[in-house]
């Protein structure tokens, strides 16, 4: 059994504190917002487990790690929908729902009345889609709400303070963005949602819709709630959302579905995610000022709660065992 010290308390800081701390470690989780933090970009998440619509080229690193954080997702987290993703376009942009179809896997075409039969909110508004049935998704902060219990119940220690060098045998740092103090090449992707309450619209799914310059989805929450989301702006930028941003969601929201124009605001917020300069995830090997192991988890772009639980797998199996993740956990040679 190791000490284990965790930084921050996001969606990756909760999947290392919950697994550790279920194999045995004695694990105490740090973040001075408080635990789960709303302070971090997971606090400003949909909630998509997307592994196959993820895997777009140049992100097949997200969907090979995606596919196995979801076997983890299952195995753990009672409340995980496993209802599939739609993906649609408007028939000006069916080229575009071809082209995305052509570099993914896992899903099936999809015409006018097998969209209409799976979400009937849709109506018969569109003839072509793309049905990725093994994809699932989560309400974000009841998900972080589930794990720290657990964490706890499994013998974590949760401490809403700053964290300062103790006796712990490892650290695994989950700071995001903040972590830039070490990490160097970590750079920010803003994204931007907005929620609204619909008691007249019902989704069994995410819902994605392909545009040739801004994608667009809508995730369903509970108690008729919706997450609205599309952007992904190179910035740093947490400031609250901007005008051109919520106008573009919203818009795009009423074109997918006419009756969530009746819809009520319930908030819109902004965060950044976390990125490396390939966008993929990494567990970067360093060393504490005493020379102890701090392992990095960062990177993890705009899968974070997608990958969390194959991140903490990966640090759970290389502190009891040595085991190396090639590609994913390596050492720090000053190049990050």
């Amino acid at each position: 059994m190791a000490k284990i010290d965790i930084i921050g308390a996001g969606a990756a800081g909760m999947w290392q504190a919950f697994l550790l701390s279920r194999r045995g470690h004695k694990v105490t989780l740090y973040d001075p917002a408080g635990t789960p933090s709303q302070n971090c970009a997971s606090g400003c998440a949909g909630g998509m487990l997307g592994s196959y619509c993820e895997g777009e080229p140049g992100h097949e690193e997200a969907r090979d790690l995606g596919l196995e954080a979801m076997e983890i997702w299952k195995e753990h987290y009672p409340h995980l929908k496993l209802n599939g993703t739609l993906v649609v376009a408007s028939p000006r942009d069916v080229a575009d729902l071809q082209r995305f179809g052509a570099v993914t896997q896992g899903h099936t075409r999809v015409g006018v009345d097998e969209i209409s039969a799976l979400e009937p909110a849709l109506e018969d508004r569109f003839r072509d889609g793309l049905f990725y049935k093994d994809e699932g998704h989560i309400e974000p902060f009841v998900a972080l709400e589930y794990f720290i219990q657990e964490a706890a119940a499994a013998g974590a220690k949760l401490v809403a303070e700053a964290w300062e060098e103790t006796d712990a045998d490892v650290v695994v740092d989950c700071r995001g963005l903040a972590a830039r103090d070490h990490l160097k090449t970590l750079r920010g992707v803003r994204g931007e949602r907005v929620v609204v309450d619909c008691p007249g619209v019902t989704l069994s799914r995410p819902v994605r819709m392909t545009h040739p310059r801004i994608p667009f989805y809508i995730v369903p929450w509970s108690d008729n709630q919706f997450m609205i989301g599309t952007t992904a702006i190179e910035s740093d930028d947490r400031g609250p959302a901007t005008l051109r941003s919520v106008t573009e969601i919203m818009a795009a929201a009423y074109a997918l579905i006419p009756a969530l124009g009746e819809a009520r605001i319930a908030f819109m917020d902004a965060d950044v995610r976390p990125s490396f300069p390939d966008n993929a995830p990494r567990i970067i090997i360093g060393k504490t000022q005493s020379g102890r192991p701090r392992l990095y988890v960062n990177g993890l772009f705009r899968h974070g709660f997608l990958l969390s639980p194959i991140l903490a797998k990966i640090t759970a199996d290389y502190i009891e065992s040595g085991a190396k993740a090639p590609g994913v956990l390596l050492e720090d040679n000053g190049e990050w």
